[in-house]
């Protein structure tokens, strides 16, 4: 690995990599909270106490802070960038606040790209999907490649891109874990939990997401307010056991809308 490698932010995603990768000294670290010296310490790489410490000779740039502090973290940091850095945005967040941060680095000189994570790094660690987007892609991607990362895939040249796929997709994924956590406080209170559990076990069906999808929608245009009307009664459930129907009331909202209307989409697998 020729490249010298800045972490900002070292938290669980930082550690890990670079424990996994082994980068020792080719990377500098800098994190706001200085009890976490300790663990770059632990990983061997150079622990800074600045983030111009971290950057100034940095050649590619690991963004890997909390949402909520990826575009400030952008705009205060660009300037200590060299000219032709390479900022890595690896964070969860919307693809409006990559494309603002994209412009405070690339008006700073430096070079952005969207990095979409795709799975908990632990225990994937060098393993775990990339997606990349952005006009620098191409070279963020050999770089990355060369410090480790084994899963990457540019997915455009759009800065947003990447955030997209991965902020859509966790409706779904972030969204079952609620409806889960949802029907199981219901299923404990009534005391039905394995009647439910098995019930949906005996239904379930191994389908590809491109059928599934498009199955879905379909039910909902086609029975969307009876299911609607049937779900209130769901809600109704809930709120009788003490428990705030949240994401059945959308439930309630989403089908009724969709009730009558055309299918929007039709999905086609394309080749990864």
């Amino acid at each position: 690995m020729e490249s010298t490698i800045a972490l900002i932010g070292f938290g669980e995603a930082g550690s890990t990599f670079a424990l996994a990768a082994g980068w020792e000294s080719a990377a500098l670290a800098y994190d706001l909270n200085p009890a976490r010296r300790a663990e770059m310490e632990r990983a061997g790489v150079v622990a800074c106490a600045t983030a111009d410490c971290a950057l100034s000779d940095a050649d590619l740039v690991l963004s890997l802070v909390t949402a909520d502090s990826a575009l400030p973290v952008a705009q205060d940091y660009a300037p200590l960038l060299q000219a032709g850095a390479i900022w890595c945005d690896m964070n969860s967040v919307a693809p409006d606040t990559k494309r603002a941060a994209a412009r405070a680095v690339e008006a700073a000189g430096g070079r952005y790209v969207d990095v979409a994570v795709l799975a908990p790094v632990n225990p994937a660690r060098m393993n775990v999907p990339l997606l990349l987007s952005g006009k620098d892609a191409a070279q963020a991607e050999a770089m990355l490649r060369a410090a480790g990362f084994t899963k990457t895939r540019i997915v455009g040249t759009e800065i947003g891109r990447a955030s997209a796929i991965k902020m859509i997709r966790s409706i779904m994924v972030k969204g079952v874990e609620a409806l889960t956590a949802e029907m199981m406080l219901a299923a404990t209170k009534a005391d039905v939990v394995d009647e439910v559990l098995s019930s949906l076990d005996a239904s379930e069906k191994s389908e590809s997401w491109f059928t599934r999808a498009e199955y879905n929608v379909e039910r909902m245009t086609t029975h969307g307010l009876r299911r609607a009307a049937e779900m209130e009664e769901s809600a109704k459930t809930l709120i009788g056991l003490g428990i705030e129907p949240l994401m059945t009331s959308g439930t309630v909202q989403r089908q009724r809308e969709q009730a009558g209307k055309t299918i929007p989409f039709h999905a086609e697998r394309t080749e990864a």
